[in-house]
């Protein structure tokens, strides 16, 4: 497990939740990124790859997941290291239903929602950027939750935070992702959101990305990386 022994290690997640997700596990298997490997995670059950995750965790995570599902065991083993971890979640969706408000019923579109229910992070320290397809019982969910984009709030009072990193964030025309939707910054505009996150007094103490396809760009993702102080 070399990862382990430097300050930053990679962890390939390779599970998509859902329906047609193979593009984002073959991605997650196959990208090379610059970071050594300090786990491969391919368990046959979710609740079986967050524990996983969890217990692979190196100094510092880079994960690089098929689904979102990826972050859920990395906010958990970053919860237990410090007293209060705020999560910064960058995706174009939500990914704050339940099973019981989900319009598909993939749980990649609930890994958020499963962090903040298992008590790993709180409502309150938790910004959602960039989030442009937002399903009903999402947006008040956020609302009775005082979730927003705003940065600033969701690091305040927090010992450390965690990058999630979902690619379909970023304009399709910027960047190659599994679920596309219309607008979405620029790898150059996200650049400068993490760097401005990296400024804050709170340390940012893990990131990963998911929702990558094997044609995304990996020099656009080192570039997000770099900006966020990897």
């Amino acid at each position: 497990m070399c990862g382990r022994w430097y300050t930053a290690g990679l962890v390939r997640v390779a599970g998509a939740w859902g329906s047609g997700g193979e593009a984002m596990a073959t991605a997650a298997r196959s990208l090379r990124l610059p970071w050594p490997e300090a786990a491969v995670v391919a368990e046959p059950v979710l609740a079986a790859q967050t524990v996983a995750v969890e217990r692979a965790l190196p100094e510092f995570p880079v994960i690089l997941g098929g689904c979102c599902c990826s972050h859920v065991g990395a906010i958990a083993g970053l919860a237990r290291r410090h007293d209060r971890l705020a999560v910064v979640w960058f995706d174009a969706h939500g990914d704050l239903n339940t099973p019981e408000t989900s319009p598909s019923g993939n749980e990649w579109g609930m890994p958020l929602r499963m962090a903040i229910d298992a008590g790993d992070v709180w409502a309150g320290d938790v910004a959602l950027v960039g989030a442009r397809s937002l399903d009903p019982p999402e947006v008040e969910y956020m609302a009775a939750n005082g979730i927003d984009d705003d940065l600033v709030r969701a690091v305040a009072g927090a010992d450390a935070v965690y990058v999630g990193f979902d690619v379909d964030v970023l304009a399709p025309d910027a960047f190659a992702s599994f679920m596309p939707e219309p607008g979405g910054p620029t790898v150059e505009e996200a650049c400068s959101t993490l760097a401005r996150l990296a400024e804050t007094a709170c340390p940012i103490v893990g990131l990963g990305f998911s929702g990558t396809v094997p044609e995304s760009d990996v020099a656009a993702l080192v570039q997000l990386a770099t900006a966020a102080g990897v």
